[in-house]
């Protein structure tokens, strides 16, 4: 049996060696061979030096390095298609997501016959108020427009059966939420509840205007409900519009013609011009989409792949 771990890693220097250190104890005490394959995603600092010298004392770590930065997503979907494992799992080595919770994940897979193994944040330490609330919010509008059910303060930190993996593989779209795809292959999953650290060191490499453009891949991946709204809200305007334009077009007739003010002209013009511009840019973002799917880039580059050199643990 082989566990096979995946590790995004970009610009993380400061916090890998301790990652590692946790990692191989966790891994060790399990009843299984692994590997694990750290993703250089175009690090500008030191990462890819530091995993270098983690590969010559760890035979079972591989080094996957990317051409350049092609983002989170990308580097987990290179990892998990050169992982060879029987089960596979992917956490960050900022070390938010602790690596002990591998051995509930295992126990969970192994003994219980769950396919996926999810960790749900109890807490979330170091966070915000306004990133915890807009995090809520975002989970929250994804359940109300989604079609597929994406567990709540959930994030990438899990576990994948060999055939859960081998089904995620084929979803080769290239804007990637992987969170929805994790819950689109679907298969018998199960939550366990952790509480979320803060980083270990090092800042994070997502700030609100990178979220904010992660929560447009996702509604935008897995719903067409913003495109329904707009349908409907044109509809309702139309509907209103006329019957206004009656009322107006009767009391001319009956009471004689009759001036508008013009900031209520001008509130009304700049409002509908308005809504029109919003739905114009969302149609916008979907016919990206279409645009980027339809080039069928490859997701990722890999410039260089050092496999591990030995599976025993």
């Amino acid at each position: 049996m082989l566990l096979s771990v995946v590790v995004p890693a970009f610009n993380e220097e400061e916090v890998l060696s301790a990652f590692h250190e946790r990692l191989i104890a966790v891994l060790g005490a399990l009843p299984s061979e692994y590997e694990i394959l750290y993703v250089n995603d175009g690090s500008r600092d030191a990462t890819l030096e530091i995993l270098g010298k983690i590969r010559k004392q760890t035979p079972q770590a591989a080094i996957i390095d990317l051409s350049r930065n092609f983002g989170k997503e990308a580097a987990m979907t290179a990892g998990f298609d050169l992982a060879k494992g029987d089960a596979v799992v992917v956490i960050d080595a900022d070390l938010q997501d602790p690596p002990e919770l591998i051995q509930d994940f295992f126990r969970a897979w192994n003994d219980e016959g769950f396919d996926v193994v999810y960790a749900r944040r109890r807490t979330r330490s170091g966070e915000s108020w306004l990133k915890r609330t807009t995090a809520t919010a975002f989970y929250w509008t994804m359940s109300k427009l989604s079609q597929v059910e994406i567990p709540r303060d959930t994030g990438d930190f899990r576990l994948m059966s060999r055939r859960a993996v081998e089904s995620l593989k084929q979803l080769r779209e290239q804007h990637r939420f992987m969170k929805g795809l994790f819950a689109w292959v679907g298969y018998p999953a199960k939550e366990i509840l952790y509480d979320r650290d803060p980083r270990f060191k090092g800042v994070t490499k997502w700030n609100y205007l990178k979220l904010w453009n992660f929560s447009l891949e996702g509604i935008t991946g897995f719903t067409i409900a913003p495109l329904k709204v707009a349908t409907y809200l044109g509809l309702v305007i139309s509907v209103v519009a006329a019957v206004y334009g009656t009322i107006i077009i009767l009391q001319t007739l009956i009471q004689g013609s009759d001036v508008p003010g013009y900031p209520s002209l001008m509130s009304v013009i700049l409002f509908l011009g308005g809504v029109q511009l919003f739905f114009l840019g969302l149609i916008g973002e979907y016919l990206g989409r279409v645009f980027n799917e339809s080039k069928r880039r490859p997701l990722y580059i890999v410039k260089d792949y050092q496999a591990a050199r030995s599976s025993d643990s």
